[in-house]
């Protein structure tokens, strides 16, 4: 929890940068990128395009047909009152037969549109989502070891689904609201030039009004994200480190930190929500001087004889639907400035620095020995710092090695270089004589099996979590291989056995349980070289015996690294490193070490003296 915590710190919030109205660092490269990116649905978004156009077209064209049903009306009331005919229900009945046709045919055009667009975005989305996806198991750990879980998360979710709705809803609103936009003006040419002039009046101030709100909620959508994702962040590790808040009785300081997060978070959502949600107000006020400067001259140049009176009632219409597109690209922008940022956070992580995972001419082994030499490297997390000097041991195939030394010392660091997580900074690591730089990872971490400390296990079968290990195995290889890790009697008890599904954090079993899994998991792989980080730390001391013999006759005719802070469990070892401040300051079998009486000898005598 407290690396979450510092994660968060360092500005790598979990949601951070997901707001409505972020705007993107580099908005027109990253529009760019996304325009090359979606090349391959041009053709679909040029129908979609089209489907648009046309249903606007078909919706622009109704007003002024309908204005001809209320001229004929008005007229037929004229002749009526004046007895020279009636009202020819006939012709205004075929006027709105088309007025339907034509708002019919928009419609249609409109769900197909939406229909295909929707399927492009959709596609879309499940394009980024593999490619993040395969992007991640292509990764440097480094990366991950930076950032927290929710952050690398959010760009799969929060970041892919608000590209996707900004996309669909932003390319479809734009081109219908631009085309009414036009289509609307020269409808509202065509029946009068002076009308015309006075609506047009409330474009600048609506455009002005407009501005300074979308300016003055900026700061506040932006304030709004931010802290949402403080938020989230805040939940993650706080549900994360239950137990450790419970047991510390840190209740009333996580919920006075959460109360104190969302006190900013309420008061940005609420000023950012209020400013926004100005804008229909203000619209309809702008509008509201249109419709009464329209209808004041409209009503002057109707008793000139100028235009008709239908030509008013559909200009009013045209008016209502000249302030909305203004409205609805005001709303595009604050999407497309929302897609521009989370494209950009989409972008930047599928070009993140990558793991080279095949190079030129590899080395090519079939039958990995297990001889690996660590050749005067040295290595550090940051250039500045190195942690590892001048490291140098020859390891010879099939033997035990150990490596202890107090925390901090490199020793886990040590694998994580041999397993090449990371690349040491100078010298060489040789497996079987080649660097293993000279080696494709697949094929070198193919070598390796390794027990971590921190267990692993997923969503699945107690049967699927070890096979995992080598997925080609059989149900008798698997049960073989929870047999040699003394996991099959527990496994047996267990409602369901080896099919009793495990949930996300494996929580259903215990601790030592999950450590066995993971051994069992190891033992099926069958690898050439065996690593083992701190394997059975979570294990009482009677099942740790057990499972040491089993280790035992694992890692015969095998290259082995066992980490390990209680020294009992490796007085077996063929070569014990001691490693110190980066350093191997002694070496040998445990016998020889002891007697030496140095820093080994201190550390083992340690373990069994009563501390007062």
């Amino acid at each position: 929890m407290s690396e979450s915590r510092t994660n968060m710190r360092r500005g790598h919030g979990p949601m951070r940068g997901m707001g409505a109205t972020e705007k993107a660092k580099d908005f027109k490269g990253t529009i760019g990128k996304l325009l090359a990116y979606i090349g391959s649905y041009k053709i679909g978004i040029v129908v979609v395009m089209l489907f648009a156009v046309g249903s606007t077209v078909f919706n622009v064209l109704g007003p002024k047909t309908l204005g001809r049903a209320t001229t004929e009306l008005s007229k037929g009331l004229m002749r009526k009152i004046q007895g020279s005919g009636g009202i020819d229900f006939s012709k205004i009945g075929w006027i709105l037969v088309g007025v339907m046709c034509l708002y019919g045919c928009s419609t249609l055009f409109s769900l197909i549109q939406g229909w295909i667009m929707t399927g492009i975005t959709q596609k879309i989305c499940y394009r980024m989502r593999k490619e993040i996806s395969e992007k991640i198991n292509r990764m440097p750990m480094k990366y991950f070891e930076s950032r927290t879980n929710g952050e690398v998360l959010s760009r799969i979710t929060n970041d892919v689904d608000t590209l996707g709705i900004s996309l669909n809803q932003s390319v479809t609103q734009l081109i219908t609201s631009i085309a009414t936009l036009i289509g609307v003006l020269i409808m509202m040419l065509s029946i009068s030039p002076l009308m015309t002039l006075i609506a047009l009046v409330i474009l600048p101030i609506s455009i002005a009004l407009i501005s300074i709100v979308v300016k003055k909620s900026q700061k506040y959508f932006k304030t709004q994200q931010e802290y949402l994702g403080h938020i989230n962040g805040k939940i993650e590790e706080t549900y994360g480190g239950h137990n450790v808040v419970k047991a510390f009785n840190k209740e009333k300081k996580e919920v006075e930190e959460f109360h104190n997060t969302n006190e900013v978070l309420y008061d940005s959502a609420w000023k950012s929500q209020f400013l926004s949600g100005m804008m229909m107000p203000i619209m309809a006020f702008v509008g509201n001087l249109g419709y009464a400067g329209v209808a004041i001259a409209g009503g002057f140049l109707t008793i000139q004889g100028t235009i008709q009176v239908g030509d008013i009632q559909a200009f009013i219409q045209y008016v209502k639907q000249f302030t909305q597109p203004i409205q609805q690209i005001a709303q595009v922008m604050n999407m497309l400035q929302s897609m521009a940022a989370a494209a950009e956070r989409v972008f930047e992580f599928l070009d993140e620095e990558e793991e080279v995972q095949v190079i030129e001419d590899p080395v090519k082994e079939e039958h990995i020995q297990g001889n690996v030499d660590f050749d005067h490297i040295s290595f550090g997390y940051q250039e500045n710092q190195v942690i590892i000097h001048d490291f140098s041991a020859n390891v010879k195939a099939g033997r035990k090695i150990a490596i202890v030394g107090p925390t901090g010392a490199g020793k886990t660091t040590l694998v994580k270089l041999l397993m090449r997580f990371y690349d040491v900074n100078s010298g060489s690591i040789r497996l079987d004589g080649h660097d293993i730089r000279d080696f494709n990872r697949r094929d070198l971490r193919n070598a390796m099996g390794m027990v971590l400390q921190d267990t692993w296990l997923f969503k699945g079968t107690i049967m699927e979590n070890i096979r995992y290990g080598r997925l080609d195995a059989t149900d008798e290889e698997v049960i073989a291989a929870a047999k040699a890790a003394h996991a099959h009697s527990f496994i047996k008890a267990l409602p369901g056995g080896y099919r009793m599904e495990l949930n996300e954090e494996a929580s259903n079993v215990s601790q030592g349980q999950k450590q066995l899994l993971t051994i069992a998991r190891a033992i099926l792989a069958n690898n050439p070289i065996m690593i083992l980080d701190e394997a059975t730390s979570s294990v009482d001391t009677y099942t740790e015996a057990r499972i040491q013999k089993a280790m035992d006759h694992l890692m015969e005719g095998r290259t082995s690294f066992v980490i390990a802070h209680r020294l009992s469990t490796i007085r077996d070892a063929d070569c014990i490193l001691v490693m110190k401040d980066g350093d191997i300051i002694e070496q040998g079998r445990h016998g020889e070490l002891l007697e030496k009486g140095g820093f080994y000898a201190d550390l083992y005598q340690s373990q069994f003296e009563t501390v007062s």
